[in-house]
Order: C-alpha cells, then structure tokens, then sequence
C-alpha cells in the first residue's frame, strides 16, 4: 500500500514537471504599453498596414527621379526594415508556434532585403566614384545593419521553436525582444533621415513620418 502512494507521489511529480515545462515552451512573453490591448483582428490589420506603407513608399521614394539602379536600395531597406521587420514583431505579438516561426522567416527576409539594398548603395557608389560612409544616414545604416545581425543569429541559435538550443531561457527571450525594437528604431529613423538626403519637401517628409510614428507606437512600446 505503501508502495503505490509513492508511486503515486512520484507520477503526479512527474506530471506537475511535465506541466511546468510545456507551459514554459508554450509561454508568450506578457505584451507591454498600448499593443496589449490590440485584438489579433487589429494585429492583422497592422500587418498589412506595413505591407502597404512599405510597399507604397518605397516605390514612391525610390522613382522620385525616375527609376535607376540605385532605386533598389530605398526600396529594399524601406520595404525589408520597415515591412518586413514591422510585420515580423506583430505576428510575434500574436503567440504561438507558426507566428513564432513566422516571425523568424519574414524577420530573416527582411534582414537579407537590407543587405541587398547595402550591396546596391556600395555598388553605386563605386561606379560613380563617391566616397563610401560618409554622412550620418551611412553610418547610422552601417551600424544598425551590423546590430541587426545579433538578434537574428541569438534567435536562429537559442530561440527557434524547432532547434533553439535554449528556447525556453526568458533571459534571452527579453534581450531578443529589445535588441529588435532598438534595432528598428534605429533603422527607421536612418530610413526618414535618407529620405532627408533625396527631399527637402515638408509634406513628402510628414507623408512618411505620420504614419510611421503611429506604426511605430502600436508595434514598439
């Protein structure tokens, strides 16, 4: 009789473990400020809004003078770190396996956009002959691209759903989080300040800033 309590102890310990830790796997990091009253109808609707916004201004930015190489490379850090990137933190907001994996796949796009567009202003550059890092909007770009790396590779190595060899950690978890949100601050603040450099027109540079700040605020805080 004794036997079978303990044995009974010893499964119902065992069970509570289990509890534990597929509660932990399945755990969603507690959304902050104004996004965690967003219902999954809204967050939807915000991806889309980034698709759109990216989408639209990157064309428009990009053929302001007609459209040429260097075209890409607004369109490619527009649409990689505002579209994607934004559209990857919302999903993400949204819990789960398949958003989780979401996430990764639409933030790793959109990373390897704005190493395309990096590999299109270099290349420009040198065919025309200028000189490579030299205003603020280039090495806040360069900075940020390089910062934009870490969290990626933290994410595939220790996070992924899959094969994240410490996915469960919430310290990583917390610093995955607000290394992205830096790093796309960073990048969108360097994108309105490369708008800067192609016009001076208040209403092109408050068409891109509005709306952008709102995005911002319902996707960063």
């Amino acid at each position: 009789m004794v036997q079978e309590q303990e044995q009974a102890q010893g499964n119902e310990q065992s069970s509570l473990v289990s509890s534990e830790t597929n509660q932990q796997q399945n755990e969603v990091t507690p959304i902050e400020g104004p996004a965690a009253t967003i219902t999954d109808a809204k967050k939807n609707k915000l991806v889309a809004a980034f698709i759109a916004f990216s989408t639209i201004f990157g064309y428009l930015v990009a053929s302001q003078s007609g459209w040429s190489f260097f075209s890409w490379h607004p369109f490619l850090m527009i649409t990689g770190f505002i579209g994607m990137l934004g559209s990857s933190a919302i999903i993400k907001k949204r819990g789960g396996y398949a958003n989780t994996k979401l996430h990764a796949i639409l933030s790793s796009t959109g990373l390897m956009m704005a190493f395309g567009g990096l590999y299109v202003i270099y290349k420009n550059k040198e065919n025309i002959g200028h000189d490579h890092i030299i205003s603020i909007h280039a090495h806040a770009g360069i900075i940020t691209i390089a910062a934009a790396v870490l969290p990626a590779m933290a994410g595939a190595v220790f996070l992924h759903p899959d094969f994240g060899i410490d996915k469960t950690n919430l310290t990583y978890r917390f610093a995955h989080k607000w290394l992205g949100r830096i790093v796309m601050t960073s990048a969108w603040i360097t994108a309105f300040f490369g708008l800067m450099k192609l016009t001076s027109d208040i209403k092109i540079l408050a068409a891109f800033a509005v709306p952008l700040v709102v995005l911002a605020s319902m996707t960063l805080v």
